[in-house]
């Protein structure tokens, strides 16, 4: 009997997926990926200064790295791309499901955090918002498969570590997965500069709830389909007439005051 076509293309994808490799670069990102029980690691390479200076992950990890000659490093990394003489090639980790990693109830640190990223592409802010993320105890980042930033060398060189640690979810359709969260019982917060209620005003109001603080990519800011998704739409208060914050900024500031104030 033949396959449905769409049963098909599922399995293609899937393959596809797991033929997938990146190569991450720079000592702290490969040191992390080393230890990492989770990452399925291929290959290791390293001049021997890079080699010495990350011997202790290098036993843990069991791996033998290929030395090479610094002056000409045998790896596909964008040109500019600060390697320190280490990149270490990996395929994606799997966090498994939403549901896994968001299940509700208060964390150690109180109420329960977790990060929609709407078309966040920017690989540097998605990796500072990661290393944010992990700091303020987020349970996870969410962001659509697609017109998002994938795990890349240089994300997880700016998330210093983080994307080894901090649960980074690609999901097929972000406004499914709002409603998902909801369902468990998140409150759905959406950053918008031009909101009448404050961030801290929208926490208090829904003091001792889970939430998720879903925020846009800038200049577009939230879809019209994700805003209508949120709960509520907050802006993160300024005296200043500079204007919108960074993205990650953002985000680290809503992290902070989800964490330490507002129930």
């Amino acid at each position: 009997m033949k396959k449905p076509k769409w049963v098909v293309e599922k399995e293609q994808a899937k393959r596809a997926a797991a033929a997938e490799t990146l190569w991450l670069f720079g000592l702290h990102a490969v040191r992390d990926a080393l230890v990492n029980p989770a990452r399925h690691r291929l290959r290791l390479v390293a001049t021997r200064n890079a080699a010495d200076k990350l011997a202790d992950a290098i036993a843990t990890s069991g791996m033998e790295p290929e030395i090479v000659d610094p002056r000409r490093f045998p790896v596909p990394l964008d040109p500019g791309s600060v390697h320190q003489g280490a990149a270490l090639e990996v395929r994606p980790l799997d966090w498994g499901s939403l549901a896994d990693r968001c299940a509700t109830g208060d964390d150690a640190g109180g109420r329960a955090i977790v990060v929609a990223l709407d078309r966040v592409t920017d690989p540097h802010n998605v990796g500072a918002i990661l290393r944010s993320a992990e700091v303020f105890g987020a349970r996870a980042v969410v962001a659509p498969a697609r017109h998002a930033a994938p795990e890349t060398g240089a994300l997880a060189k700016t998330a210093s570590g983080a994307l080894e640690r901090q649960p980074y979810l690609r999901v097929r359709n972000l406004t499914a997965a709002l409603q998902e969260l909801r369902d468990m019982g998140f409150v759905l917060l959406g950053l918008a500069g031009e909101a009448d209620q404050d961030l801290g005003e929208g926490l208090a109001t829904h003091a001792g709830r889970p939430v998720v603080l879903v925020l846009g990519a800038e200049g577009p800011g939230l879809r019209e389909g994700t805003r209508a998704a949120c709960d509520a739409l907050v802006r993160v208060p300024a005296t200043g007439a500079f204007g919108s914050l960074n993205v990650s900024t953002a985000a680290a500031v809503a992290l902070y005051a989800a964490r330490t104030g507002g129930g």
